[in-house]
C-alpha cells in the first residue's frame, strides 16, 4: 500500500479553472501544468460543478483535491488508499461497537422504566430506535437546507402508530420518501406520548424539565450514545452494524457451495436486500455499510453456522438475536 502524506488546502497547490467547454490546470503561480499533470488532475475525476477546486500536487497527498459542490457544501475527495485505510478502521470499529451494545441496551431499558418524560427516557427512545429501524439521525440544518429529514427532526405528523407499531413516512437523503416501521412497546409508548402533547410540537422528539419541553437534537442523540455504548460511535454505526450482521446471516441462508457465478449473483441479492432495508444504492451498501471481509469469506464457503441462523426469517428486522451478533463478532474476528 502506498505510504501517504498528510496534506491540507490551506497550503499552495493546484486550481482548476473554466476553460470554455473543459478545464484548465493551473499550479500556484497561475501558469499552465504540463500534460502529465493534467492528466493527473483529469483521472481524479473531480465532479464538473465543483468550484473553488483545490488540487494537491503530490500524488501521494492523503488528500487530493477539495472543492464546493452545487449545494455550497464543500467536498473532499481522498487518496484511494487511504479511503481503504480509513473504510477498515472503521469496519473493525463496529466490532467494538457489538461487544458494548448488550449492556447498553439494558441500560437504554431503565432509562424507559422512568416516570415521566425526562430527558434520559426521551434519549433512550431514540436509542431503541435507531437500533431498530436505521434512521440517519438528522439535523436541523439539514431539514432546512435540502428538506431531508432524519430521527432528530422528524416532526409528529410523521408517524402513524398502531399498539406497539410504528409507521415513520418522511423526506429522506437525496429526496427519496423513507417509510420506516419499527415494533416495540417501550419506545412506541414514549412516542405516543410525544406525538399527543399539546405543546408547541415542532419536532416529535422531546423531554419535559418541570413544565417546558424541550427538542432533542443530533448532538443530544450522538451525547448519550457517547455516555452508553462509548464516545468513539455516533448514530450511523447502528446503520453500519446491522446492514453488516444482515448481511452475514442473509449469506449464511444462501449456498455458499454452488459455482463462481452463482455466488456473485448470491452476493448482489444479498448487497440488494440490505440496500433496500438502508434506503441506500447497491454501491453506496456494499462501500460504506457490509464488512467487506464478510463477502471475501463468503467466497471461500465460510459462514454463519447453521444453528445460529436457524428459525431466522430473511426478512427478520433488527435488532438481530444476540446469538447472530456474536456469530458475526467471531466470524470477521
Amino acid at each position: 500500500m502506498t505510504r501517504l502524506r498528510r496534506v491540507t488546502d490551506r497550503t499552495k497547490g493546484w486550481r482548476r479553472r473554466r476553460c470554455g467547454r473543459g478545464f484548465s490546470y493551473l499550479d500556484d503561480a497561475g501558469s499552465a501544468l504540463a500534460d502529465d499533470q493534467v492528466r493527473r488532475c483529469r483521472a481524479l475525476a473531480i465532479p464538473p460543478a465543483w468550484t473553488d477546486v483545490w488540487i494537491c500536487p503530490d500524488p501521494n497527498g492523503h488528500l487530493q483535491a477539495v472543492g464546493t459542490d452545487s449545494d455550497g457544501r464543500v467536498q473532499y475527495l481522498y487518496h484511494p488508499d487511504w479511503r481503504r485505510r480509513q473504510d477498515e478502521a472503521k469496519f473493525d470499529r463496529i466490532l467494538g461497537l457489538a461487544e458494548r451494545l448488550p449492556p447498553a441496551r439494558r441500560r437504554v431499558v431503565r432509562d424507559l422504566k422512568a416516570t415521566g418524560l425526562p430527558r434520559a427516557k426521551a434519549l433512550a427512545a431514540a436509542f431503541r430506535l435507531l437500533d431498530r429501524g436505521l434512521f440517519r439521525v438528522g439535523s436541523e440544518s439539514y431539514k432546512q437546507r435540502y428538506g431531508s429529514l432524519g430521527l432528530a427532526s422528524l416532526g409528529p405528523d410523521q408517524v402513524h402508530l398502531s399498539g406497539a407499531t410504528m409507521t415513520f413516512v418522511f423526506p429522506a437523503k437525496s429526496g427519496e420518501l423513507a417509510e420506516i416501521e419499527v415494533t416495540d412497546r417501550l419506545a412506541a409508548d414514549v412516542v405516543r406520548t410525544l406525538a399527543r402533547r399539546r405543546a408547541q410540537r415542532t419536532e416529535l422528539l422531546a423531554f419535559k424539565d418541570g413544565r417546558r419541553w424541550h427538542n432533542l437534537t443530533a448532538d443530544d442523540i450522538n451525547d448519550y450514545l457517547a455516555t452508553v455504548i462509548g464516545p468513539d460511535f455516533t448514530a450511523k454505526d447502528f446503520r453500519t452494524w446491522h446492514a453488516t450482521v444482515q448481511a452475514g446471516f442473509l449469506l449464511a441462508l444462501a449456498d455458499p457451495a454452488g459455482t463462481d457465478r452463482r455466488r456473485r449473483t448470491q452476493v448482489l441479492q444479498v448487497i440488494d436486500e440490505v440496500a433496500e432495508r438502508l434506503g441506500n444504492t447497491r454501491s453506496i451498501a456494499r462501500s460504506a455499510y457490509i464488512h467487506p471481509r464478510l463477502i471475501d469469506l463468503f467466497h471461500e464457503g465460510a459462514v454463519l453456522p447453521p444453528a445460529v441462523v436457524a428459525g431466522l426469517r430473511a426478512d427478520a428486522a433488527p435488532p438481530y438475536p444476540l446469538r447472530v451478533e456474536r456469530a458475526v463478532v467471531d466470524l470477521l474476528g
